[in-house]
Formats: C-alpha cells, structure tokens, sequence
C-alpha cells in the first residue's frame, strides 16, 4: 500500500430688521452615531437714517447705524459608541466536540483501557462506547488499541492488556488520565509510574476480574464504572484534542468513500455509510464486531503516518513527536494535510495543505497510527 497525495444662498435686503434663520442639518455618520450641525442665528440692522426740520432751525441730520451682531453657537456632536458582544463559546464535551454537555460529566478525567487484538481477543467490548480510540503496532506484528473513555461508558471493556513506552508520549497530552492496563515489565512499569499517567492497573486497583469465554492472557475484563472508581482527588477533566466544526456545518475535501490502511500484519478498511452517517471498520476482510454492539463505528477516521523505533524489547515506539502527513475521513470526504505535535504535552495540530486547520465531525473519533506510506485513501468511483 502507498500514500495517496493528495467595500450662497441668496440674501433679500429690506430697510428693517431681517432674520435669516439657517435650518439646521442632521447627518447620520453612522447606523449608531449622530452628528448635530451647527444653527447660525444673523441679526442684521441694517443703516436707519432719522431726519428732524423745524422752521427756525436749519435741518439736522442724525444717522444712527447699529453694527451687525452675529451670534454662533458652538458645534455640538453626540456620538453614541458602538457596543459588540462576544458570547463565550458553546461548552462541548472535549474529547467528542458534541455541545451542551453534563458539567459532571465533562469535568472527568479521561480513562484510557489498552485493549487486547490477539485472535484470541475478539470480539473486544468497548469500542463504539469510547470517545476516542487508538490503534498503535506493537511487537509480534499486531496491534493493541487504547479506549479513551469521558463522556460515555461501557458495562464491560476489555480483554485488557500491557501497555508500552510509547502510550506516554500518545496519552500525556489528555491531562493526568487514568490509565487501565495488565501491566508490563519493570522498564514499562517504572516508566508509567514516573509519567503523567496516572496507574491503575490490578497491582494499584482490585477492579478486575477474568471471564470463562476465553483463555488468559486475553480474558481480563472491568467495567468503566469500577475504573472510574479510582479517580485520583483533584485530577484534572480531560483536554481537548482536535477542533470541531458546527454540527450542521458541510464537511471540508473531498468526497471519498473510505480508506484501506496496513499495521504491519493487520490489515484494516474504513467504509463510508452515509445513510447511518458512519464509517464502518473491517479488519482481515471481515467487519470487525464489538461483543457489545456490533460493528466497530466512529465519526471521523484520523490516520497519521508514523515513523516507528525499536523500543524496549524490540517493541515498535512511535515517534509522535514531530511532524508528518495526515490523512482524515470525516462525513464522507477526505482532507490531506500535516500532523504536528511539539511536546507530548501537546495535542496533535492538524492543517489542511491549504493551511487551514482541520476540524473534524463533532463525536466519536478513531486514531490509526500506521507506518509511513501505508495508507490508501480510496477514490470516488
């Protein structure tokens, strides 16, 4: 499989007193200020000669001449400010985008459970109860995923698994999440333990138990409630990874129905269901089916192309932070663009080859982490 790029007036005179009264103007500058024009009163006498004669006198003549008076009155200008009102933004869940979430809900922490994908594993139960799911390689040329849980639950999550180096640099940006796993090594265990992460594995928490259906290691089973339960005082809600757009807001890209995706052994497609308004997954040509609702199903397909390392054991760490290509499947189109990622506290920033930032679908969203130019972004037909 390979990557497919993708704006003067007249005066009348008489011998008397004339008033010429100037009417004053209103001019709007403005849908929201007002400007009074000036109001001129003129008073003008204009030269008066009084004349007196008497029979013994000669005639005197007295002329009287009052000056103009002019009287302004100052310009007056009135300018009401304009008033903008900026509402805060909608509270949304953080891990889903969906509005007007539960403040109870909202404020928790994120729950991550690393889930077994040995045969023997499935069908897992969980998947389509998580807010965010990521699927990493791990050694043996399989995968293990890890369910974020925050605004949802599941009555049953599991099998669950060992968890690896690379989870701290994957999950440290969700903000002190629980971290539900079987254990691992003492490398692993004393990384964890030094993370951000907070431990709640069997040796930190009695939540789990073991199901007769399978055989172990690929049998440990909790519930998200009884995860929950071990929530550390103060821990912090679970940040926001991705941006959203407005629910009936159209998608940005390109029309695509789906993308075919290889993890080393796993091979893995995502097809569009416009009528359910999901992406639907198959794993090994079959669909892939949760134990508890059936058919895995997500909002949004995120694929980053990733350079792996050999990690402890041999074991594939992803390099998660840098910068790489993305590939995103959201309401039945495709957007080509770069993952960054500065520091592991840092959630991913996703940018469209238009330079605009990528916002996906508001709810559930599905994280492959496959190796570099594994990707096939299928083609409208």
């Amino acid at each position: 499989m390979f990557a497919q790029h993708s704006h003067s007036p007249s005066t009348v005179l008489r011998p008397a007193l004339v008033l010429i009264a100037l009417t004053a103007g209103v001019a709007s500058c403005s849908s929201d200020a007002k400007t009074v024009d000036t109001t001129v009163v003129t008073t003008m006498l204009e030269s008066t000669t009084v004349k007196s004669t008497t029979t013994t006198e000669a005639a005197t003549t007295t002329s009287t001449t009052e000056p103009a008076t002019t009287t302004t009155v100052p310009e007056t200008t009135t300018t009401v400010a304009e008033t903008t009102t900026t509402l805060p933004p909608e509270p949304i869940y953080p891990l889903t985008g969906v509005t007007n979430p539960d403040p109870a809900i909202a404020s928790k922490p994120a729950l991550i459970v690393k889930i077994d994908n040995a045969p023997g594993a499935r069908p897992q139960s969980g998947f389509n109860e998580a807010d965010i799911v990521v699927e990493e390689i791990v050694n043996d040329n399989l995968t293990r995923f890890a369910l974020v849980f925050q605004s949802g639950g599941a009555s049953a999550v599991g099998p669950i698994r060992s968890g690896r180096i690379q989870d701290i640099d994957i999950f440290t940006s969700l903000d002190h999440p629980l971290f539900a796993w079987s254990g691992g090594n003492r490398t692993v265990t004393d990384a964890i333990n030094a993370s951000e992460l907070i431990n709640i594995g069997p040796s930190k928490a009695a939540v789990y138990y073991r199901t007769r259906d399978k055989k172990a290691p690929h049998n440990l089973y909790s519930s998200t409630d009884a995860l929950y339960s071990r929530t550390v005082l103060y821990q912090p809600p679970a940040k926001q990874q991705f941006q959203y757009r407005a629910a009936d807001a159209a998608p940005a890209g390109t029309p695509s129905p789906g993308a075919g995706i290889a993890l080393d052994s796993i091979d893995v497609r995502w097809d569009w269901d416009a009528a359910a308004g999901l992406y639907k997954r198959t794993m090994e040509g079959k669909p892939h089916n949760d134990a508890l609702s059936g058919q895995v199903t997500t909002n949004n397909v995120v694929i980053f192309d990733m350079n792996y390392l050999p990690g402890i054991s041999n074991s594939p760490d992803a390099q998660v932070v840098g910068t790489g290509e993305v590939f995103v499947l959201t309401g039945g189109n495709y957007i080509h663009g770069t993952w960054t990622k500065n520091d592991i506290h840092d959630p991913f920033t996703l940018t469209a080859d238009d330079g605009t930032p990528i916002q996906l679908q508001p709810g559930r969203t599905f994280i492959e982490l496959p190796r570099v130019g594994h990707t096939l972004v299928i083609p409208v037909s």
